[in-house]
């Protein structure tokens, strides 16, 4: 869609720039030649814009979803309503998660009781081992029954060791039952206006594979543009460059940015089983679909007229020169390895003149060196004095009709 958009954007830009340019330099002349339009050489300035469509979103953007499965209780928030951060969105029913904390605490407790029966049996067993050894010196025990009461003690404190892990395990189930209860309690992240709400009171969530999206919140106090820019217009756009846009609501009103980035990559890209990168639409990398990579600018919103998804009409300008000398692009003609164009003198004379053109937007063109001010060119050239002046591209022009 956007990409449509941007080539109507671009014909009746240039229909519009075209009709203004000529307008601006003058009505045209008819010379000696019948047919043929004459315009003056003026100063004025070349401006060189990458036209493209694109759209808004806010700068800070969440979808807020649930992290447990469950029914929605409460939906404490509308449509269009102001958050702040940490502010009440949902509730979910919590029966299940406050059963499982107390699970989690009963498994715990029982862990716990466990260690302070192996804690009172390795006290028993250390006195055991300790009169056995006072007594194996005498011979009142056997040694086969140190060995055993000295076994028992490093038994039990083996078992001990594990029981110590297993509580702490436990301590983590306990914790996770906590912090899952806290999970039936939605709230928002970020300050933000909500920009959709994606359920309902008495819907029943289930957040086993992924998180469910509750609400979308964004920050619309400052949006950021999306511009899709042709692959033939990428190379000349580059961050700092100034950006001028409009929206389909207000064409009237021109707004102003800056480029901040330009992503590396079209949106079609896509990464394959292997890793590798691909682009998504085959078509694209065979040649018969445009390709349109993104530039990102930023733009305040304190008064949010500006709203998501929204078109913007936007005009990049990659170069600019002031107060030098401009013709219409029409009137140049390019040889093999010059520039062209007719002139014709206040003697009804035509002449054909070499030019050095400099910056060329296809509507107006900055010339350099071969003309001065008021002298007027032709509008076509004449094609067969074009021929003739082209054929002889090692001479020096000054072909005079």
């Amino acid at each position: 869609m956007i990409q449509s958009r941007l080539v109507i954007l671009t014909i009746v830009t240039v229909v519009a720039l075209g009709a203004y340019v000529l307008g601006r330099t003058s009505t045209p002349h008819e010379s000696a030649r019948s047919g043929l339009a004459t315009f003056p050489v003026t100063v004025g300035s070349v401006e060189k814009v990458v036209l493209a469509a694109g759209s808004f979103e806010p700068l800070t953007q969440v979808s807020v979803g649930a992290q447990v499965s469950g029914r929605i209780e409460a939906l404490h928030v509308e449509l269009g309503q102001v958050v702040e951060v940490g502010e009440l969105i949902a509730e979910i029913d919590g029966i299940t998660q406050e059963n499982a904390l107390r699970s989690a605490e009963a498994e715990l407790a029982v862990l716990k009781a466990q260690r302070l029966e192996l804690t009172a049996n390795l006290s028993y067993s250390n006195a055991v081992l300790a009169r056995h050894k006072h007594l194996v010196d005498g011979k009142a025990v056997t040694r086969d029954a140190f060995e055993k009461a000295n076994m028992e003690v490093h038994a039990l404190r083996a078992q001990i060791k594990a029981i110590d892990a297993k509580i702490v395990a436990g301590q983590v189930e306990v914790e996770t039952a906590i912090a899952n209860i806290g999970y039936t309690r939605i709230t928002a992240p970020i300050f933000g206006r909500v920009l959709a709400i994606m359920a309902k009171e008495g819907q029943t969530v289930n957040a086993a594979q992924s998180a469910p999206t509750i609400v979308v919140i964004g920050n619309t106090s400052r949006m950021k543009v999306k511009a899709a820019i042709s692959e033939a217009d990428v190379m000349q756009v580059e961050p700092g460059q100034q950006v001028y846009f409009s929206v389909l609501g207000a064409p009237e009103f021109s707004l102003h940015g800056t480029v901040s980035f330009v992503e590396p990559a079209p949106n079609s890209i896509a990464v394959d089983n292997n890793g590798s990168l691909a682009t998504g639409n085959t078509a694209s990398s065979t040649g018969t679909e445009a390709i349109y990579y993104n530039a990102h600018f930023e733009v305040p919103n304190s008064d949010e007229r500006l709203r998501t998804s929204m078109t913007a009409q936007v005009k990049i300008i990659v170069g600019r020169v002031e107060d030098v000398l401009t013709i219409p692009s029409l009137a140049i003609h390019h040889c093999s390895n010059k520039a062209v164009v007719e002139t014709i003198g206040v003697d009804g004379k035509h002449q054909i003149r070499e030019v050095t053109v400099g910056m060329d937007n296809k509507i107006t063109a900055e010339v350099s060196t071969g003309l001065e001010v008021d002298e007027r060119v032709i509008v076509p050239p004449n094609a067969s004095s074009l021929a003739e002046a082209c054929a002889g591209n090692d001479q020096e022009l000054a072909v005079v009709l």
